[in-house]
């Protein structure tokens, strides 16, 4: 599913380092570590009529993966709000936008891998976008399973929301050429992860499950899904789960900031077929339209 251009992007106001730009000029430096090796971290926001939804979550698991990268002179939390607050306010978005946060470590004396060359500080981009959800959540998705496999945390561990995304990209280069909307990755093991964009979950006989969060990222939609799903009295559990599973699922859907709750329809070919329980995913949409009133963030202009 390939998003769309909105024309309303054309002129919008970027914040790059300390200050906005138009969205011509917004650009950082060819020695930023962003350029020179994916050296950067990063959040997506979504800001819906009341809010920011679930902006410190989002806030900390950012300056964590900061931590975990061992970057310089982290912004403080209040330093980031304000980054955010003043670039939407100078676009006028108080709704459907989209806000993809990055935090590089900043720009190098020299080009090299040496961390020792980044002596600026670190670089904060706020580019925020009119956006509706990526995937059509009434109609559903189609997915395959992808050849390349999620990382382990021995390699590049998924705990940290890096900017190096190779992997992920090769994987949604795979659907696209098999004309399905994302892929599935496995772990070293052969169990399910994720897919390329976001985190999965199948219902089998009224239980939820979803797989560890050990190659997977641990999302913040995907942690409110097992959130909302104990509160509403169903069954959860975090499981190595395999493709078959998957497979003859009653229901299976993505979680994941762009794309809120997506149903997944169809997996290698194979149809997922409603069960005989009362559907699981209804149930929990429900709840997470309520969340989306109840956990934002007010915007402070």
């Amino acid at each position: 599913m390939l998003q769309q251009y909105d024309p309303r992007n054309k002129d919008i106001q970027v914040y790059v380092g300390d200050r906005l730009f138009p969205r011509a000029e917004a650009k950082v430096s060819v020695f930023d570590s962003t350029v020179q090796g994916g050296d950067a971290v990063w959040e997506g926001l979504r800001v819906y009529n009341r809010g920011i939804f679930c902006l410190d979550r989002h806030l900390q698991r950012l300056r964590d993966s900061a931590k975990a990268l061992h970057f310089a002179d982290i912004p403080s939390l209040e330093t980031i709000k304000q980054a955010i607050f003043r670039t939407l306010e100078a676009n006028g978005m108080r709704s459907d936008t989209h806000v993809r946060l990055t935090l590089s470590r900043g720009e190098k004396i020299t080009s090299g891998m040496d961390p020792r060359l980044n002596q600026q500080g670190a670089c904060l981009i706020v580019l925020a976008e009119w956006k509706p959800p990526v995937y059509d959540n009434s109609q559903g998705i189609r997915v395959i399973t992808s050849s390349i496999a999620r990382n382990s945390p021995q390699h590049l561990d998924s705990k940290i929301h890096h900017n190096n995304l190779l992997n992920n990209i090769l994987a949604k280069i795979q659907a696209n050429v098999a004309g399905a909307d994302a892929a599935i990755m496995l772990d070293a093991y052969g169990f399910v992860s994720e897919l390329n964009d976001t985190n999965l979950f199948m219902v089998k006989r009224g239980k939820l499950f979803t797989p560890h969060a050990d190659a997977c990222l641990p999302g913040i939609t995907r942690g409110l899904v097992l959130e909302m799903a104990k509160s509403l009295g169903i069954v959860t559990k975090e499981k190595n789960l395999s493709l078959t599973e998957f497979y003859t699922a009653d229901e299976v859907f993505a979680t994941g900031t762009m794309g809120e709750l997506t149903p997944v329809k169809e997996i290698d070919g194979r149809i997922i077929e409603k069960g005989q329980t009362e559907a699981v995913l209804p149930q929990i949409r429900e709840q997470f339209q309520q969340l989306t009133q109840e956990l934002c963030e007010p915007l402070t202009f």
